[in-house]
């Protein structure tokens, strides 16, 4: 990484945090702290939590490829010569698992020879730097090479708050949002407010890191984040690894937060040396005061946090979540008498570890610990089990250290460094559709669908340990802490708690890293996207509002229950489309329950009455007829990963307005950034008034202002007319989007 970032940022900070502690007139968090020194204009910036929009400079961008693509092509019509910012691109999501590390790469370079080939001619181009295929999972590598305390960085996916484990504010954001920055533009976010999450104690015996997120979901629900930071604090913090706090704020996106964070200290400082970053170090050290909260908020954290919770680590159980949702938790114990209650498969069809979120050599180091007691028993896993390592530093070091041969003793199959089943890229040989099945991981999320592709597959989530112990039960209840196995030989195996080390006692083995700089100049330097292409295509701007109001719209879904952006526009093996906006949009709502229609995924054309049709054919349909629609939505509407196609595929096939009890905040933005009026009920009843055969106006749309309501108008298939009022989150700059007819439409 470039140290002079670093020694920027460090020489600014103590001038913008004196400056903020008079304006405010209070002593900081280290939200704040790091916030008020990444601000673009002290003297127009305007701070209130909840209300005010923030415009900030981050340090530093980063993609991975399946959103890099749509990232690259909405830069690329910037037509900026280089990046402004130090950028990344990470080839790790269009690898799929299906017969170990070695093959699955192979086939993954020869299936997406385009589309690698079309970002490492762009990141050569524009001066962004390349991780090639295998070279590890975008959060990983981050952390172990660009994250640091008090940093500020955006990544083009949902679980870049990883890098809040070292101490950073690392933000996901939808592809246009990376894209201006790259383009030298302030990046918008709403002033969040804070949580403050005290932790006393240490954890125990079987509990990990992963089961204080996995209890704060359960505590917060997977909206209870929205607009928020979660910032730790308190002497539990000191006592968790780096890694581990990593894991922690990795899946503070499954709250909805805008990230989460952790004060630097020794734990800190202990992974940058070990990682090859002593300067990076010796420079936080100095600066500790400006990279943790000021004293006051510790004695008095009430007059600092909108909201706090206090967990003691002594105290706390190893947790399980799921199905279906992340924030469905539970302590293990009681997961025997939930599954049998609610009748959920015990037979486990997978039991995998690994991902962004669980890939450290401390989760790796006690996962193996649990697998060597087994083996030692004479037992092998009774499930599918499955690995994947976070990096290449990672894999290097699991087989220097022997953790590889142990969980491939164990029956394990050792997958690329790259996400794999958590984000749906698994081909699982045993998968049949329409059969409920079970499944454990490690991993961050687990929305009907998501794994395996099919959306009756429940999908449970605990610590790797655990996971560990259930795969060689095979069976959904076993609890590790308190039951038995019945080994060969007739006798039972109690295991011993999880033991395992934080950081690897010889360093961090190295293979090939994987990273290729860019050019020093890139003018001569062609982008490769091949004429006819499949996977890409260049964008064409979306048209500019014409100045009317909306009027008598159909209605193309009205989506029932969670929506999220894998319902909206699915992943799997629709991500070979994610640089082809026509070919990725016959996805669009593939994963949607319509409240109109008894199968997922369709719908009726309502000028027509043909029924059974995908909601992408309704939508064609209406907009070869030159008529735009409008998008119904539940509660918490676009939660899940940040992928911006949920937003360009409606905007691309017609749709102007989408209404929703309320929005996820990164889908919401990237919504507004494609040009998508993106409003609210003011009376959350009204989305029961909404029909299938009605149309919808909405109106006054010349007079668009920030806080003022919108008013719409119901017209029933009767005749009858139902006026309603929405409400928007819409600044002045976002306004311009919606009247540009995109955010990239207002840069030029």
């Amino acid at each position: 990484m470039a140290i002079e970032i670093v020694k920027k940022l460090y020489a600014k900070m103590p001038d913008a945090v004196a400056r903020a502690r008079k304006k405010f007139g209070r002593g900081l968090t280290l939200t704040e702290k790091i916030l008020v020194s990444h601000v673009d204009n002290w003297e127009t910036q305007v701070w209130e939590r909840g209300k005010a929009m923030l415009a900030l400079r981050p340090d530093r961008v980063a993609m991975q490829d399946a959103t890099a693509q749509m990232a690259m092509l909405q830069f690329m019509q910037a037509g900026k010569k280089r990046v402004a910012v130090p950028s990344t691109i990470h080839c790790d999501h269009l690898i799929r698992a299906e017969s170990g590390s070695q093959k699955d790469l192979l086939r993954a370079i020869d299936e997406n020879r385009e589309v690698y080939n079309f970002l490492a001619s762009a990141a050569k181009k524009y001066g962004i730097g390349f991780w090639k295929p295998g070279a590890g999972i975008i959060h990983q590598v981050v952390l172990e090479n660009y994250a640091f305390p008090g940093g500020l960085i955006i990544g083009t996916d949902s679980h870049t708050p990883n890098g809040g484990g070292l101490g950073m504010l690392a933000i996901g954001v939808g592809g246009a949002d990376a894209g201006e920055v790259m383009a030298g533009l302030a990046w918008e976010v709403l002033h969040p407010k804070l949580i403050g999450v005290r932790l006393t104690g240490t954890l125990q015996g079987w509990t990990s890191p992963k089961d204080v997120i996995l209890y704060v979901c359960g505590l917060l629900t997977v909206k209870g984040g929205t607009n928020k930071i979660l910032e730790y604090f308190g002497p539990g913090a000191e006592t968790i690894s780096c890694t581990g706090k990593g894991t922690i704020t990795n899946m503070g996106a499954e709250l909805g937060a805008t990230t989460s964070v952790f004060p630097f200290d020794d734990k800190m400082a202990a992974y940058l040396r070990i990682t090859d970053r002593e300067e990076v170090a010796k420079l936080a050290e100095a600066n500790r005061e400006l990279l943790v909260a000021d004293p006051e908020v510790a004695k008095a954290p009430e007059k600092y946090f909108d909201q706090i919770v206090e967990i003691d680590l002594s105290k706390l159980e190893p947790h399980v979540v799921g199905p279906h949702t992340p924030d469905l938790a539970r302590p293990i114990s009681k997961m025997a008498a939930e599954a049998r209650e609610k009748g959920y498969p015990v037979q486990l069809k997978a039991a995998l570890i690994g991902s962004c979120t669980n890939s450290s050599y401390e989760d790796i180091s006690r996962a193996a610990h649990i697998a060597r007691q087994g083996l030692k028993a004479g037992l092998k896993a009774k499930t599918a089990f499955l690995v994947t390592p976070g990096s290449e530093r990672i894999y290097h070091t699991m087989k220097r250290d022997g953790f590889l041969q142990t969980f491939e003793e164990m029956g394990g199959t050792v997958l690329a460094n790259a996400c794999g089943p958590c984000i749906g890229q698994w081909k699982r040989a045993d998968a049949v559709k329409g059969r409920v099945d079970s499944i454990i991981s490690s991993y961050n999320r687990n929305f009907p669908g998501r794994n395996d592709g099919l959306n009756e597959t429940m999908s449970f989530l605990t610590s790797p340990e655990i996971v560990t112990a259930v795969a060689f039960a095979g069976d959904l209840t076993f609890d590790p802490m308190h039951a038995t196995l019945k080994t060969a030989d007739g006798k039972e195996l109690k295991f011993e708690p999880p033991r395992g080390e934080e950081l690897p006692a010889k360093g961090f083995a190295r293979g090939e890293e994987g990273y290729v700089p860019p050019a020093e100049n890139g003018d001569a330097i062609q982008v490769e996207i091949p004429p006819g292409s499949e996977r890409l295509q260049l964008l064409q701007p979306f048209p500019r509002w014409d100045g009317k109001d909306f009027i008598k719209l159909p209605l193309l879904i009205k989506t029932k229950g969670k929506t999220t952006t894998d319902h909206i526009s699915p992943a799997g093996p629709w991500l070979k489309y994610r640089g082809h906006l026509d070919k990725i949009s016959d996805n669009m709502f593939l994963g949607a329950t319509n409240a109109f229609h008894p199968e997922i995924g369709k719908g009726t054309d309502v000028l027509t009455g043909e029924s059974g049709l995908t909601i992408a054919q309704i939508a064609r349909r209406y907009k070869a007829k030159g008529l735009g629609s409008v998008v119904v939505g539940d509660e918490n509407y676009g939660e899940g990963s940040s992928r911006e196609h949920a937003a360009m595929s409606p905007r691309y096939l017609g749709v102007k307005v989408i209404i929703t009890k309320s929005f996820a905040r990164i889908h919401e933005t990237n919504l507004k950034k494609q040009g998508i009026l993106a409003l609210t009920f003011a009376d959350p009843k009204d989305y029961d008034r909404i029909e299938q055969q009605d149309r919808l106006s909405v109106m006054d749309l010349q007079t668009l202002k920030p806080g003022k309501p919108v008013t719409v108008i119901i017209h029933k298939a009767d005749g009858k007319d139902v006026t309603i009022q929405t409400n928007h989150s819409y600044t002045e700059q976002q306004i311009a989007w919606f009247k540009a007819g995109s955010a990239l439409n207002a840069l030029n």
